[in-house]
């Protein structure tokens, strides 16, 4: 029961405990200040001396003891147990809002010798008021279980309708917008190095997980982990499975299927499906640490005695490091013979300004690209016409099973029914994505043939003033197989890729005269030579499909 004090020598000693349900109330209103001069007035009326005040932000819907402020009370009792405290709080609901944490929270007190106070309740240690305080504790966590629920339903309706309600993803912040209320927006420059990663990773141009880590590591905006600058791995992963870059939301343990967002996407529904493939594939080894700029070619390289990747070292002599190429396998004859860093770069740099075809091929290569990407332009507004009935139709077979699952009683049938609509689901995102950029723009054009006809002219250029990342994407579209280099004969014939033995064929005449029948006419080059139409648009639709997307993202 309360104990009201009275004026004497010895004061008693209180201590008070006072609690918002979050920080936000903590650093905009004023709760724990308006609670602790109540509990203060409340003691100076009683003689009690204040000694210390405990403070907490956290909601009271868990067990104390994950309260900071209430171990540090706890623990300053033990500490003082030859004295006996008076705890005071504001209201029931600030001492715990969990029947059986406020029994347990009791009996913690009174096994340390202090008895309790509150401002709005007297605690009487009979029977009936055992009963009474067991009856408000009850009903406190009836209000917080309640008041949960419906924010849980009302979080839920939200989801329903392609809104995400939860903390922010790193890439995103949340903003008010009209007509959308508080909804996530890319949060720049972050979100475009999000893009790059993801991408990357849906590419192969990052060929495992450590290779994206050590991108985000190498970027300065992107938030790391401690003044090392360390992204953790389990960061990394949890953003190649976030389906809220692809601009989706769901909720699965509130049983919301994925659905399409009213966000921004930073990536497309399809680039977050090859990232699932690949994550649930098997990937690539990791790539080494020692992976750097100062050998652009370690792992691209083949020893030609035994066909495995060359490594690289900095070799200790009198006054300086050298660097160097080896191979590094056991039965090699080969083994850990070092090959000079300048003779295995200068030459694959040889290579690359070898594949530079003739300039009068080029402008005749850019008419073809632009024929090519109007067909496609003209066949694409078809596909979206069909893709847009498509569409059509799988919400309609939606709304048929949601009308059945409304009809059923069989838990095992509107389970069924459940997948199948998760199923269209998807389908519908990936058909609406489909239809959105089934047409490309006039802008594109440029963006895609330019790139892809810089590359082709020369790739030296691009790989001699590129960085390491873009250094390895040009031999990776250079060349279609691993350079093999002979310690005593230097490089093998090297297999370049389609678009470059095509041209190379150009530039020698091998490919002169219009061959085969039911080949379109052959166009002039200068000197009298025909070449083929078919291949060069072989080339084109190569180069469109993947190409210059590569070069650019590099």
């Amino acid at each position: 029961m309360n104990h009201v004090g009275t004026r004497s020598d010895t004061q008693t000693k209180a201590l008070i405990y006072c609690r918002v349900s979050d920080k936000k109330q903590k650093t905009q209103g004023h709760g724990l200040e308006s609670q602790e001069h109540r509990c203060r007035k409340y003691a100076q009326d009683r003689g009690y001396e204040v000694e210390m005040v405990f403070p907490d932000d956290i909601t009271g819907g868990v067990d104390f003891m994950k309260r900071p402020g209430m171990r540090a009370m706890l623990a300053y009792l033990d500490a003082k147990n030859e004295d006996n405290y008076v705890v005071i709080f504001d209201d029931p609901k600030r001492f715990a809002r969990h029947t059986e944490f406020h029994l347990k929270l009791r009996r913690e007190f009174a096994q340390r010798g202090a008895r309790v106070e509150c401002l709005n309740f007297t605690f009487e240690d009979t029977p009936e008021g055992l009963f009474v305080e067991t009856v408000i504790a009850a009903q406190g966590q009836l209000e917080r279980e309640q008041n949960r629920r419906q924010v849980i339903q009302k979080m839920t309706a939200r989801v329903e309708k392609g809104y995400y309600v939860f903390h922010p993803p790193i890439g995103y912040k949340y903003e008010r917008v009209a007509a959308h209320g508080k909804i996530l927006v890319p949060n720049e420059p972050i979100a475009s190095i999000i893009r790059e990663a993801l991408e990357g990773f849906a590419d192969g141009r990052f060929t495992s997980q450590v290779e994206v880590k050590r991108f985000l590591e190498g970027k300065p905006d992107f938030p790391k982990s401690g003044k090392s600058g360390y992204v953790h791995p389990t960061k990394v992963r949890d953003m190649l499975e976030r389906s809220v870059y692809a601009g989706c939301v769901e909720a699965p343990n509130w049983g919301v299927t994925l659905r399409k967002g009213h966000h921004e996407a930073l990536i497309s529904f399809s680039t977050y499906e090859r990232i699932q493939a690949r994550l649930k594939g098997t990937l690539n080894a990791p790539a080494r640490k020692d992976i750097n700029q100062d050998f652009p070619l370690r792992g691209f390289v083949l020893c030609d005695d035994c066909g495995e990747p060359m490594t690289s070292c900095w070799s200790k002599g009198r006054n300086q490091l050298y660097p160097y190429y080896l191979c590094d396998t056991p039965s090699c004859d080969s083994k850990r013979k070092s090959i000079r860093r300048a003779d295995i770069e200068e030459g694959a740099e040889a290579l690359l300004r070898s594949l530079q075809p003739a300039a009068q091929l080029f402008k005749l290569a850019k008419a073809i690209f632009t024929d090519i990407w109007e067909m496609r332009r003209a066949d694409a507004l078809g596909a979206q016409k069909a893709l847009e009935a498509q569409l059509n139709d799988t919400s309609k077979q939606i709304d048929n099973l949601l009308d059945r699952i409304m009809n059923s009683s069989s838990p095992s049938v509107i389970g069924a029914y459940e997948k199948r609509i998760e199923e269209l689901e998807r389908e519908k995102i990936r058909l609406a994505e489909r239809a959105e950029s089934a047409v490309p723009s006039e802008v594109r054009l440029s963006e895609f043939i330019e790139p892809a006809m810089t590359f082709l002219a020369s790739p030296w250029n691009i790989y001699k003033n590129g960085n390491f990342a873009l250094k390895r994407t040009v031999l990776k579209l250079a060349f279609a197989e691993p350079l093999r280099y002979s310690r005593n004969e230097g490089y093998r014939t090297a297999e370049t890729t389609f678009p470059f033995k095509v041209l190379a064929d150009f530039s020698s005449l091998k490919c002169g005269m219009v061959g085969d029948p039911g080949i379109e006419p052959g166009m002039g080059l200068p000197g009298g030579v025909t070449v083929r139409c078919r291949t060069l648009q072989l080339v084109a639709r190569s180069w469109l499909a993947d190409g210059p997307a590569l070069i650019v993202r590099g």
